[in-house]
């Protein structure tokens, strides 16, 4: 019985990293201003790139900057989490039933 259960888990185990692997191939975007900051993240929730336009970059945009930034970079975040989640429960789902639950 616990042979089973514990083969169950490893299995359950493995099936995690391979969702983890496919989620760090999966992009997800956010942006701001109208696209003057996007930002692009893997399903693991990792930054890979953030582009700003160059009006940006002037000492007198600094503060729209970084708030531009902030805004694209939550954005990217809650889009990436969306993909996690959805990843995380199917892959939960086919462990529960496998697990006989």
């Amino acid at each position: 019985m616990f042979g089973d259960l514990f083969g169950k888990l490893q299995e359950a185990q493995q099936k995690m990293e391979e969702g983890k692997e496919r989620l760090s191939h999966v992009t997800v975007d956010g942006e701001a201003g109208d696209g003057a900051v996007k930002v692009v993240a893997t399903g693991n929730r990792e930054i890979k790139h953030i582009t700003i336009a160059d009006r940006l970059l002037a000492p007198e945009n600094k503060e729209d900057l970084e708030d531009l930034l902030i805004t694209a970079l939550n954005r990217a975040m809650k889009n990436a989490e969306n993909v996690w989640e959805s990843e995380m429960k199917g892959l939960a789902g086919g462990m529960l039933g496998g697990l006989g639950l």
